[in-house]
């Protein structure tokens, strides 16, 4: 009970430092409405390419690509926050204090999915209010948010792995973006991936993005298809444990170097 209660106060405390910043705040809620409006706008035609089966509309088909790469944006900068208290004391404080050592990341990680939920209700309204199609129900947009949390999770824990093993904030941000950009085009985001090459689509089964974004895309159709679900969602919580372990080995290897 104590490291549930000490990893909630955690995240609670990165949450207010979030609502201290209201600029970062403002950014963090318009940047989905650019993403979701502009490539709607961008990429509307695509639709009427042969072999686009996706719905009536584009924009039912990037709601939960955009809900998914903002996700992976968020999240991945999750580690920025730990260099933040490893250069200000504040990491060797909390060692040296009667804090339950797993708080320390389960709370970091745990605010990058209270941040995502209020995102997706956003994303979520600006998308009804451009005319997309959420046939799936309030049920389908929870497993949709669902899907991106495990997925935020897991880049939120590698991270806080990579800030904890190199502790250089160019390090984190280079490793971030050479993931979150290529993941994102190698999946079924943007463009069904009958559409793409035949090794993008093979790379695309193995991509946990690409899980993520199919497993939300089928649960906002009117008649969801669970098998192809459930599987996926299965997969990205065990991709986001793993990622949790390794976020814990880094931790315990920084522990043993100060």
């Amino acid at each position: 009970m104590t490291a549930i209660a000490q990893s909630a106060y955690m995240t609670q405390r990165h949450t207010r430092a979030l609502l201290r910043q209201p600029w970062f705040v403002a950014i963090t809620l318009v940047q989905p409405f650019v993403w979701l409006f502009l490539f709607g706008q961008l990429f509307k035609g695509v639709t009427e390419i042969p072999g686009f089966a996706a719905g009536p509309s584009y924009l039912d088909y990037l709601l939960p690509g955009v809900v998914v790469m903002t996700a992976m944006f968020s999240s991945g900068w999750s580690g920025m926050g730990t260099i933040d208290d490893i250069e200000r004391g504040l990491m060797d404080r909390y060692l040296v204090g009667p804090v339950h050592r797993s708080s320390l990341i389960v709370g970091r990680v745990a605010h990058e999915g209270v941040s995502l939920v209020i995102q997706s209700l956003v994303i979520g309204g600006i998308g009804l209010l451009l005319g997309a199609h959420l046939d799936g129900g309030i049920l389908g947009f929870a497993v949709l948010v669902l899907a991106a949390i495990l997925l935020a999770f897991s880049f939120a824990s590698l991270s806080n792995a990579f800030a904890l093993v190199l502790r250089q904030r160019e390090s984190v941000i280079g490793i971030n973006q050479f993931m979150v950009l290529p993941l994102t085009f190698l999946s079924a985001a943007f463009l069904p991936l009958a559409l793409a090459p035949d090794w993008i689509e093979t790379f695309a089964r193995f991509n946990p993005v690409n899980w993520a974004v199919e497993a939300g895309r089928e649960a906002l159709l009117a008649d969801a298809d669970w098998s192809l679900i459930v599987p996926r969602l299965v997969a990205l919580t065990v991709v986001a444990a793993i990622c949790a372990g390794l976020a814990t080995r880094a931790f315990r290897s920084y522990q043993r170097s100060v």
